[in-house]
């Protein structure tokens, strides 16, 4: 049961990056006092929660609606999980998230930042939402689902803490420390990304 949730958190850490989060959250919040900050923070770990877990609870049975298989979903998530990696890894601007210079400006004119950026897609993205699934495709039964669920919920309640703390964290990493950790998560989810590659093409009998 340890390993089920250890590499289900790992996943899920990797796929959310809390320490990202924070850098972003810190560089959309210039100066706004600790209340507001909080209360953002509140919302954007709320809906972002509530977005994943339908993912997780509903992601399978939206993908018997439509006709998708399992493992044709877990090739194609391993897929875009590679992808967001090789993002991870390669980029070399300065910005710490995915998102767009035209989506990070309307960001910034927004009187509320929760709902967009901060849940979505910062915490709740194509990568962990193709996470959230792919775990709980993997988990038969019910006391795995709920490890899985539980780690889910786990790392947003760090991505909440390290919303609070963004300020604290960035003093301690520095820019240069965010990137380290944001390379060294890239190389742990392209190591992810393949195995549920692997593990489509097997389930599909393509191999093995």
């Amino acid at each position: 049961m340890f390993h089920v949730f250890a590499s289900a958190f790992t996943t899920l850490f990797v796929a959310i990056g809390p320490v990202e989060l924070a850098a972003m959250f810190l560089a959309l919040t210039p100066g706004l006092d600790a209340r507001t900050k909080r209360r953002l923070a509140i919302v954007a770990a709320g809906v972002a929660a509530a977005v994943l877990l339908a993912f997780g609870l509903g992601g399978i049975e939206l993908l018997s609606l439509i006709g998708v298989g399992l493992p044709a979903f877990r090739t194609a998530g391993g897929v875009l999980l590679l992808m967001t990696s090789a993002e991870m890894l390669l980029r070399r601007h300065s910005g710490l998230t995915s998102i767009t210079p035209p989506e990070e400006m309307e960001a910034k004119q927004q009187h509320d930042i929760a709902i967009f950026p901060l849940a979505i897609p910062l915490t709740a993205g194509p990568g962990s939402m193709t996470a959230i699934v792919l775990l709980m495709g993997r988990a038969h039964t019910h006391l795995t689902q709920g490890i899985v669920l539980s780690a889910l919920l786990l790392n947003i309640l760090l991505a909440f803490v390290m919303m609070l703390a963004s300020q604290a964290l960035m003093r301690v990493l520095g820019t240069t420390g965010v990137n380290v950790v944001a390379r060294v998560s890239g190389i742990l989810l392209a190591a992810l990304a393949m195995q549920f590659i692997f593990d489509g093409l097997t389930a599909s009998r393509l191999f093995g």
